[in-house]
Parts: structure tokens; sequence; C-alpha cells
């Protein structure tokens, strides 16, 4: 059996990428996106009749040059997303621009307009997931989305402070982003490589599993962003992990066998005590994590800078 089908038997495998035909490939349960995938998949040949279409959607409305980039850029976002949901059976994340991961209201106002495209497009609310940024503003976007029906996918975690906000706000699910943590430590340190057991990024996201199943939290957590399938492997019962088209393949071509790390019974155990978290005191907490602070920050500024290069790629269409 491979390690694959092994995975796919105690953790929700979802694919990290907003390639068709890779997602097919891998038949996960879930898929996600973000601006750096949608700018890699609109470069491919295959999609330039999907690239069009919005762009002539967004011709449509009228408005201003930049109105229609805007109009163009959110269109394409839930085009693939809706694309996606006739592969995948469960649930898309679509992105909320990174640039307003410190407006409350900005990213509410975009994530209504997010799902009623996707609603204008026949595709019901409960199967997307509406990324936004694990700011202290983004946590409490999502707890108004929430309360809306809306489920929220809360990306750039990396503090166990972030985590904590999130399960306490309620929001459906979070990412934590092994391979960046992973990054920071080998960066900043004189060990560059980890087995599965005391990889960092491995262990922080061990460490908020087995927290929320300790209290009774419903938020799934999802490991992201992986180096290698060892980082994989050494979170085997994590409700969901996202993975990238090459490390599916690399677990689908590997039959080692695997072990589960995680179960709600051992989480007990395991799990920290319990805290709650104010404004002041989560901006403190994470404020401690030295490589959370920088990995948040650079985050939003790289997912900022593709969402402006899928602009300026958008915006030459236009002009055209």
């Amino acid at each position: 059996m491979s390690c694959l089908e092994q995975l796919k038997k105690h953790t929700v495998v979802v694919a990290d990428t907003g390639d068709f035909d890779a997602i097919a490939q891998y038949t996960p349960q879930d898929a996600t996106t973000n601006p750096s995938l949608i700018l890699s998949v609109v470069q491919m040949p295959q999609y330039a009749s999907i690239v069009q279409e919005c762009v002539e959607y967004g011709k449509s409305l009228g408005g201003s040059i930049d109105e229609q980039v805007v109009n163009v850029t959110d269109k394409l976002f839930v085009t693939f997303g809706s694309r996606i949901l006739d592969i995948v059976p469960g649930r898309v994340s679509t992105e909320v621009d990174a640039r307003l991961s410190f407006d409350v209201e900005g990213m509410v106002t975009k994530a209504h307009k997010l799902i009623k495209l996707y609603e204008d497009a026949g595709i019901s609310r409960e199967r997307v997931l509406i990324k936004l940024s694990t700011t202290w503003e983004g946590v409490q976007a999502a707890k108004i989305l929430e309360a809306e029906g809306i489920h929220c996918n809360m990306t750039l975690l990396f503090s166990f402070a972030q985590a904590v906000a999130c399960g306490e706000a309620g929001v459906t699910l979070i990412s934590p982003f092994v391979g960046r943590i992973f990054d920071w430590y080998v960066a900043h340190g004189d060990r560059k490589t980890f087995s599965e057991d005391d990889d960092p990024g491995v262990i922080s996201v061990r460490r908020i599993y087995n927290y929320y199943k300790r209290h009774g939290y419903k938020t799934i957590v999802m490991g992201a962003s992986f180096r290698n399938t060892k980082q994989i492997s050494g979170l085997l019962g994590c409700d969901f992990l996202t993975i990238s088209p090459k490390l599916l393949n690399e677990l689908k071509n590997d039959t080692r066998s695997l072990e589960v790390k995680l179960t709600k019974e051992s989480a007990p155990q395991l799990g920290d005590d319990f805290i709650s978290l104010n404004e002041k005191d989560f901006r403190y907490a994470h404020n401690e994590d030295a490589m959370a602070v920088e990995k948040l920050a650079e985050g939003i500024r790289k997912f900022a800078v593709d969402q402006v290069k899928l602009e300026t790629q958008i915006k030459a269409m236009l002009e055209s």
C-alpha cells in the first residue's frame, strides 16, 4: 500500500494547487488556492480561455481600469475555485487579498463579494472556505463571517497564540505552515536536518492538534506548506493535510509503512492547559515568538507581491 493510501485512511488529504489536472490525478477531498498558486496556473496555456472569460466579465461591468482589474481578479479566483469544485467532492479555499490583512471591514466586504460570486455560479457557501491571514484583525473578521455562515480557513499561522485565538473565535479551519516554520529554524539555528519527530514545524502542529482536541475545539487543524514527505508522515492522524502535487506524487510512489502520530484519544494527556487571550494578550504572546512574527509579516508581503503581479498581468490584458 502506498504512503498516500495509508495517509488517506487517517487524514483528509487536500491538494495545494490550482491546477485541475493535478487535482484530478490525486483525488483529494478538498483543494486550497492562494494568489501565488493562481498566478502560477494563469501562465499555463491550457487555462488561457478561462482567464480570457474572466477578462471579458470584468470589461462587461465597466468602471475605471483599476475597478475592472479588481473585478477580473475576484472572478478569476472564483472561477478557478468553481472548476476545482467540479473535481473534488469537498470544499475549496479562496484567499482574500493579503493587503487587507489588518482591515476587518475590508476582509469582511471582500469575503461577501467572493461568496456572492460563488453563489451566483450556483455554488453553496458550504463548499467554500474563505482564507484570511491570521492577524488579530483577521481573526475578528473570521468571527463575524462564521456567525453569518461563511466558513473560514485561517492561513499564515505560525504561533500557538494564533491557534488559540482562532479556536476561541470558532473558525472552521486553520492552516499552520509546517515548512515555513522549518525554514526559519534552519536559517537561524545550527541544525539543517530534522527527523519527523523533532521537526519544529511538525512539533508546532502536534501541539495545536492536541490542545484543540483536549479542550473540545471543533476547528479543523490542516497542516500546510510542507518541504518533504517526512513532515507529512510526522503528522499522520492530523485532521487535514494540504499537500503539493510534487509531494503527493512522492507519497503515491512510496510504500514504506507509516505510523499514526496523532489521535483524539491521546490528546487529553498531551495537550496544553487551557488559556484565553484578549487582544493585548494575543499581541504580546505572538510577539514573544520571533519566528512567528517574522514569518507572518513575510507571508503577507509575499502574497501581496503575487497579488500585484497577477493584477499587473490582468491590467495589461484589459488594455490590450
